[in-house]
């Protein structure tokens, strides 16, 4: 089995599972509570605060709050900044590619009276300065921009986008790095970042878990309200386990982020030459400006769905085409539409994400089989 889908779910790295083994006794406590084993547990609770703060250099680590999820974390980043500062203005700036968990809340805040303007973007899924600073307004409060896109690998200008930004008071720039957390370098500070969502499984952590950063001075209003964990803003007893493992996942990924990078750059480099090769085949989202563990591509006359399933029983390679937040719909991938594909082409599309299992060997094989099946399918394509 190669497993090329780590965009959608990443295995658990051994070291944290054993991490967790080795710090069961400290995590079986509420944080809450004041007695011995509710201390251990609140010791390790800000222990994972640490070094997920660590990872993209907060200036404290108070300023991360943990919830169930990226998805979770979108909701309270999007919801929360603009309803807490409507009084600023009620327009929100949106990217057209920003994930389905930033533009479902994004819809629900326009059911609620606010304005939103959706950002285009090029071709290679780039956000252009220019553009942005046309669409914003003295209305608008907050902007969500997309760290790194998780279906076709984009990195954005997010420094440069994060001064067009403030350059009103009272605006806020949110980041979504749930694909780009543990891979490339981030700098929440010197990117100018208020608010910056990650997810324990994209760092090869376990599931039921994420954070928000929230810059000092950037207030939110809750989404949960409840017993007043989290400072506050997310409410209910920390699942400790997940955090946990999420504080260890980060620690290895900040210690090993260099190497792995160029690592699985030379898989991913080896990926899009080979596959690139292959006759009407077109890499998607820009050829420099891209994850090093993302390769991406659509193809002429067959659909992602029969490559995903070929790939997967006759040669036990694992992809993706779009992302699997939105595959229980059979509407093409938004992300594609908003770089210019048609929905014909929009359908023809595979992604394949590395990770630390990834063998560099395992690339020509990878290869051979895309031919394989890519020459499979249009043989037997009515087109």
């Amino acid at each position: 089995m190669v497993y090329l889908d780590h965009a959608s779910a990443m295995p658990v790295d051994p070291r944290v599972l054993a991490y967790l083994r080795d710090h069961g006794d400290a995590l079986c406590g509420n944080p809450s509570s004041l007695h011995s084993v509710g201390l251990a547990a609140r010791r390790e609770l800000e222990a994972a605060r640490g070094r997920v703060a660590a990872l993209i250099n907060a200036p404290v680590s108070s300023s991360i709050v943990f919830t169930a999820g990226a998805t979770e974390a979108n909701n309270l980043a999007i919801r929360g900044t603009a309803e807490r500062n409507q009084k600023h203005g009620k327009t929100i700036a949106v990217s057209a590619i920003e994930h389905i968990s930033i533009i479902n809340p994004a819809k629900y805040l326009v059911k609620q009276g606010f304005e939103l303007a959706t950002v285009p973007v090029d071709a290679d899924g780039l956000v252009s300065p220019d553009v942005l600073a046309g669409l914003m307004t003295p209305d608008t409060t907050v902007v969500s921009i997309n760290y790194a896109n998780d279906e076709i690998g984009t990195i954005e200008p997010v420094r440069e986008l994060a001064r067009l930004v403030h350059e009103e008071e009272h605006r806020y720039l949110h980041v979504n790095a749930t694909a780009a957390g543990g891979r490339i370098p981030i700098d929440v500070q010197s990117d100018e970042i208020d608010l910056l969502t990650l997810s324990s499984s994209d760092l090869g952590g376990p599931r039921g878990a994420g954070a928000l950063y929230v810059a000092p001075g950037v207030r939110l209003q809750t989404v949960m309200p409840g017993g007043g964990q989290e400072r506050g803003l997310r409410s209910g007893t920390e699942n400790l386990p997940a955090i946990a493992g999420m504080g260890e996942a980060a620690r290895i990924a900040g210690g090993e982020m260099e190497q792995e990078s160029r690592r699985q750059q030379k898989i991913r480099d080896a990926l899009i030459a080979g596959i690139g090769g292959i006759g009407e085949t077109y890499l998607t989202g820009h050829p420099r400006l891209r994850l090093p563990n993302h390769a991406s591509f659509r193809f002429g006359r067959i659909e992602g769905e029969s490559i995903l399933l070929n790939m997967d029983t006759l040669f036990g390679i694992q992809v993706a085409t779009g992302s699997a937040c939105t595959s229980q719909t059979l509407e093409p991938s938004h992300v594609l539409l908003a770089i210019g594909l048609t929905h014909e082409e929009a359908h023809g599309s595979m992604i394949m994400t590395t990770g630390r299992d990834t063998a560099e060997e395992a690339a020509p094989g990878v290869i051979d089989a895309v031919r394989q099946t890519v020459e499979r399918l249009r043989a037997l394509s009515p087109l």
